[in-house]
């Protein structure tokens, strides 16, 4: 679908390609933890159990919302995005600002998850292409052109 915002059309990127752009990211996450975070725990002699309640998942669950937030921060899309031509737009302001993103990639990204994954198909569904962490924060991913 396309949009006109202030004369540039928009295409929404639609559930497929934001769903590629994210295992890409799942795969530079798990290559950041595997090539530094566990070998940094092992070196210092602490457990890799794996657990939300555990340091170790702690410091992997940092890792995995840093990356989503610095990301978008300083570039307005994850490696993922980038390969894939995709960027984070808010729809109401031009630029992306820090409480936007955190509430998107945290507290939004948290929220689409633990509701069985339901908020991140909404992505076929609604007009904008946003997920269910997109719709609350006032953001969306669009084609880059």
């Amino acid at each position: 679908m396309t949009v006109s915002k202030e004369r540039v059309m928009i295409r929404y990127a639609g559930f497929w390609m934001r769903f590629w752009a994210y295992l890409v990211d799942l795969i530079v996450i798990g290559s950041l933890e595997r090539i530094i975070v566990k070998p940094l725990f092992h070196l210092l002699g602490l457990s890799t159990n794996d657990g939300l309640l555990t340091l170790y998942g702690f410091v992997s669950a940092l890792v995995f919302y840093g990356y989503f937030v610095f990301m978008t921060r300083w570039f307005g899309q994850t490696l993922g995005k980038m390969i894939f031509g995709l960027q984070v737009i808010d729809l109401k302001d031009d630029r992306l600002r820090w409480s936007t993103i955190i509430f998107r990639e945290v507290i939004g990204r948290y929220v689409a998850k633990t509701i069985l994954l339901i908020g991140y198909l909404l992505v076929a569904f609604l007009p904008q292409k946003q997920g269910l962490h997109d719709y609350f924060a006032g953001t969306t991913v669009i084609h880059r052109s």
